[in-house]
Formats: structure tokens, sequence, C-alpha cells
């Protein structure tokens, strides 16, 4: 008695070793029974088709078809070994000089959309260069290669202690591994410590002074002081520019030659303080106190507060011979007793100001808004050419 194998057309697996007898047609009912088609012809390992059964020897390789022409199982191993090679062979990468290997399954199956997975997907499409000894050259950082590598192996985010995740994102930004890219920027974020806007105390404040070189100029641009008590402290030339300064207790604080411009210095308290020279150029004085003040300097540098908002401001008494107040807000302000004389007033809105007992001699009101002003007990009599409103 003969035995056969029989093999669906076009494969070489799972096959069925049967008995010949009777007919062509009895061996092909065997065939549609065994490998569950409805076979309709035999053909030999070599593609031939058999139609006798004289012609079957014992052992032969057949391969049974639904009608369709012969396909030669060879032909599909190579091209399913091809296929799945195309993900699973071995590669070794010189990145920055130190090498890697890993499958091309790794690089490609994880993020198909980036660089490394259209770089290795079909082999040599790129043109990749290789070493002597056959790894693909890389031009990047090694450091910041291993975790991207490590993530595409396994999907999960592992840094080394001591790695900066800033050059790791740029690494996975540049490979395109988008979805560690986001990781990484909530990582990041989430590590960064959260920002300190609490005021700086007198403490902190007087040591950072005396680190500080006398001749150095002290930069406080824009920083919060808010409610800081810097009374009777050496303040000269320092640039507090747009610096928060509000409820600040400033009382006979040297501020000789500061520059407070667009500073915020509301509800402050300025009683006493030097402000010889100052700069206050649109600065937020809105309710300060500034009584008994000295901004007259004798080398005749004049304080300019242009601008300033000196909304309901307390100035009784203070200094300030030849200062520049043009078009600064004084409504509601008082300014009794206060040394005004050769001062510029122009445009400046002095509505229900209490100028009572000043000294404006010399001083320019061209343009000046004295709505409700009060001007009694002038030390000088005022000239009507001084104010045209």
């Amino acid at each position: 008695m003969r035995r056969v194998t029989l093999f669906v057309n076009g494969t070489s697996k799972n096959g069925k070793v049967v008995a010949v007898y009777g007919t062509l047609a009895d061996l092909l009912s065997v065939a549609s029974n065994k490998l569950g088609i409805k076979a309709s012809c035999l053909y030999n390992g070599k593609g031939g088709l058999i139609d006798d059964i004289a012609l079957i020897r014992d052992d032969d390789v057949l391969y049974v078809s639904e009608g369709d022409s012969f396909v030669d199982p060879q032909n599909e191993e190579r091209s399913s070994d091809e296929l799945s090679g195309a993900h699973t062979d071995w590669l070794t990468l010189n990145i920055g000089g130190r090498c890697f290997t890993t499958t091309r399954s790794t690089l490609v199956s994880k993020e198909p959309e980036s660089m490394l997975a259209h770089m290795f997907k079909d082999k040599d499409v790129w043109g990749n260069k290789q070493d002597e000894r056959g790894a693909y050259l890389i031009d990047r950082s090694p450091e910041y290669f291993e975790p991207i590598l490590n993530y595409l192996r396994h999907g999960q985010l592992i840094v080394n202690e001591g790695i900066n995740l800033l050059g790791v994102l740029e690494e996975a930004r540049f490979f395109g591994i988008e979805q560690l890219a986001e990781q990484l920027e909530v990582v990041i974020k989430n590590s960064q410590p959260p920002e300190d806007h609490s005021p700086i105390s007198r403490k902190e404040f007087v040591r950072f002074l005396l680190a500080t070189p006398t001749k150095s100029e002290l930069r406080c641009q824009g920083l919060n002081f808010s409610g800081a008590d810097f009374s009777r402290l050496d303040l000269r030339y320092i640039n507090f520019k747009m610096a928060n300064l509000s409820r600040c207790n400033l009382t006979h604080a040297n501020l000789c030659c500061a520059n407070l411009e667009r500073a915020d210095l509301s509800g402050a308290n300025l009683d006493g303080a030097n402000l010889q020279g100052v700069k206050m150029l649109c600065s937020n004085a809105e309710g300060a106190s500034l009584k008994g003040c000295n901004f007259e300097d004798p080398s005749g540098l004049k304080a300019n507060l242009e601008g300033a908002n000196l909304k309901g401001v307390d100035m009784e008494g203070s200094q300030m011979t030849g200062i520049n107040l043009r078009v600064a807000t004084l409504k509601n302000a008082k300014l009794k007793n206060c040394n005004l004389r050769g001062a510029t007033l122009a445009g400046t809105d002095l509505e229900n100001c209490d100028l009572s007992g000043c000294d404006l001699q010399e001083a320019n009101l061209r343009g000046s808004n004295v709505k409700g002003a009060i001007f009694e007990e002038m030390l000088t009599p005022l000239h009507m050419s001084q104010s045209v409103r």
C-alpha cells in the first residue's frame, strides 16, 4: 500500500499523510476531508499536474488545489521570511562613537512615523552609512539616546540619575518620537520648582546689600518688595524700575538718585525720605505718604516725577524746589507748606489739591488743572501768567 503526504497548494505546513487506494477521485475526496478544502486537482513538487493515480509513487509529496494554478511553497516561505526578517533582524547603531545593538522591530514598531522607523523600516532605503564593523553611523549624543532606545524597547520612560531630561527631550524631538517627547515635557514641567512670588524681606535685602560692592550698580528691576521694611536704609542709586514697593516702609530711607520709574509705591510710607535727584517717571504712588521729604539737591540735580500717579498723596512740608511734576496726577493730594519754587507743574492735575502755605515762586503751572485747589496763605503771590486754566 502506497502512502503520500498532502499539503494545501502553496504551503508546506500542516500536511496530512494518507493511504492511496481506489481512483484519483477517491484520493481527492480523502484530501478534501483531511485538509478542509474542496480538492479538485493534485500537483507534484515540481508543479506537474497529476491526472492518473498510477503516476503516484510511495512517499510522494503532493499539493492539493481547489482549481487554482500551482504555487511553489518555497517561494511563499521565502517571501514570509523576508517580510518577518524586515522586522526581526539585528542591527548595530553607532551613536556618537558608542554602539547599541537592537532589532529592526524595536526601531520600527513603537513609533512607526518616527525618523528611526523610516530609516530602518526598509533595508538601505535611506542609504545609511556604516562603519568598518557594519554599524550604522548616527551623529547624536549616546548619553541621551539610551533612554530613547529603552523606551522603544519596553514603552517606559526610564532615565538614569544625572541625565539631563532636556537633552533627552531634544533627542526625542530630533528622532520624531512624539509620544516620548510629550511625556518628557510633562515630567520636566512637574520637576520645576514652583515660582516664588513672595516678597523679599528686610533681612534678605540687607544681606543682598552687604554682598554687593559699593561701586557696583544694584539692579532690582521688577522685584517684589511689597510690605517690606526698608526704613532708614541707604538705597542710593539702586535701580527699582518697575519694582513692587507697595505698602513698603521707606521712612527716612536714603533714595538719592534711585530709579523708581514705573515702580508701584501705592500706600507706601516715605515720610522724611531723602529723594534728591530721584527718578519716578510714571510711577504709581497713589495714597502714599511723603511728608517732610527732601527732593532738593544742592548740586542742582532735579527730581523727576513726570507723569507719576500721586492721587491722594500726603507731601506736606516737603522740599521740592525745581521738581518736575509735569502731567503728573495730584488730585486730592496734600501739599501744604511745600517748597515748590521753580517747580514744573505744566499740565499737572491739581484738582482739589491743598497747596495752602506753598511757595510757588517761578513755578510753571501752565495748562494745569487747578479746579477746587486751595491756595490759601501762599508765601508768594501766584502770578496770573503761571496758570492758564
